[in-house]
């Protein structure tokens, strides 16, 4: 999963980076309201995060823009303000969640996970694939019952794969959605991954459409 972190105070993104990190995130950061915006509206995110009170193009107008440009991304706003008409304006303009600062971290997360999986269709917060099961809102996998080990970068590649589970991700889709935007990277790294998962979870669950990208897909009778 990839978060866009819009956000003018240096000392909560750098929290919120680590936080995020932690739970294997990938996050990319604009701290004014421009460059949110020019991300927003050309880079492949899973939520975005957005303060209202930004610097150069106010939070509420970068949302206002996504949405005319026709972005779906969920949207939580995170700001201090606590007045009941900066709510009402913010989910007219499209917002899909509210977080008042201060707030606990753990909240935000959970909170992200849950608008994620709801963007992609899940209802219910366990996904079963076959032998793998992947709890959505609380990020962790099993494997015929028992926890699944992963790297950050396997986490985000099956993650991805298992909320959108039986269709195909777009390779250039997945590859934009497990990197972070400076992030060094060369053409074989995501098949590397993949190889890695298939042995940790069994080559038959994950299909590669050529030319296209990967599918999770769940066995015959499972």
């Amino acid at each position: 999963m990839k978060v866009l972190l819009v956000e003018d105070d240096q000392a909560l993104v750098d929290k919120l980076q680590k936080a995020l990190r932690a739970e294997h995130f990938a996050v990319d950061v604009a701290s004014n309201g421009e460059d949110g915006q020019h991300l927003g509206e050309t880079e492949a995110y899973d939520v975005a995060v957005l303060d209202l009170g930004l610097p150069m193009v106010p939070g509420i107008e970068v949302l206002k823009c996504w949405r005319k440009a026709g972005r779906v991304l969920p949207v939580l706003i995170l700001t201090a303000r606590d007045g009941w008409s900066e709510k009402v304006e913010g989910f007219k303009a499209g917002a899909d969640d509210y977080l008042m600062k201060p707030f606990r971290q753990e909240e935000l997360i959970m909170r992200l996970r849950a608008l994620v999986r709801r963007a992609n269709g899940h209802a219910d917060n366990r996904i079963v694939c076959g032998p793998l099961s992947f709890d959505a809102q609380t990020g962790s996998f099993e494997i015929d019952g028992l926890p699944l080990r992963l790297t950050a970068l396997e986490w985000r590649v099956l993650s991805c794969l298992a909320l959108r589970m039986g269709r195909v991700v777009m390779r250039q889709d997945l590859f934009e959605r497990v990197y972070e935007g400076d992030a060094e990277t060369d053409s074989n790294s995501l098949e590397v991954i993949v190889g890695r998962l298939r042995r940790k979870i069994g080559a038959h669950l994950i299909e590669t459409e050529r030319g296209l990208g990967y599918r999770l897909v769940a066995p015959d009778g499972a």
